[in-house]
């Protein structure tokens, strides 16, 4: 056979066995965390989706699920967890607030307007809080994307943005998000 035949079979079982036995991260954070575990219940059962075994380490985990709000000095610890995940690894933003902010974004001023700000996000759940049916979507658009090799798009144009300039990680966040 033909290398590139070979290199592109190697590549679909990886993908394959990737998407079929994700690990994630629970980082329930308001009440976007109750539908979150009631997704995981019997009724809705993510095991069929390989994703049913929630993880306590984000060193065991590749899949972060971000459910709520997250301040400024929550995106600091995020990022830091983040860091501590083993590559390849992936986030899912669960709920408004994980997504921009939510019903905090006017008048708080301590809410992240989107957990984008600290971690790439490979897909967003909308919501609020958003339905388990709705976090199930979002992890069948994550195993789509990690099928088609969109998740490493992704994640090189979060990388090429201004986020990643490691700003974020030698000064503080809360100084550093609040002055660009």
């Amino acid at each position: 056979m033909r290398l590139d035949l070979m290199l592109k079979w190697a590549d679909w079982c990886i993908s394959t066995s990737r998407l079929n036995s994700l690990w994630p991260f629970s980082f329930g954070l308001a009440c976007c965390a109750i539908e979150m575990m009631a997704t995981a219940a019997s009724r809705f059962d993510m095991d069929r989706f390989g994703a049913g075994v929630f993880r306590a380490s984000p060193r065991q985990a590749d899949l972060m699920i971000v459910a709520g709000t997250v301040t400024y000095k929550m995106g600091e610890r995020v990022r830091r967890l983040w860091h501590q995940m083993p590559e390849p690894k992936w986030v899912i933003a669960m709920g408004a607030c994980a997504t921009n902010g939510g019903p905090y974004d006017l008048n708080g001023y301590h809410v992240m307007k989107g957990v984008d700000l600290v971690v790439p996000v490979d897909v967003y759940a909308p919501g609020c809080p958003p339905r388990p049916e709705s976090l199930l979507n979002a992890l069948i658009k994550l195993q789509d994307n990690i099928r088609t090799g969109r998740d490493r798009q992704i994640r090189a144009a979060w990388e090429r943005s201004r986020w990643s300039n490691n700003t974020l990680t030698t000064a503080p966040l809360t100084k550093d998000v609040q002055n660009n």
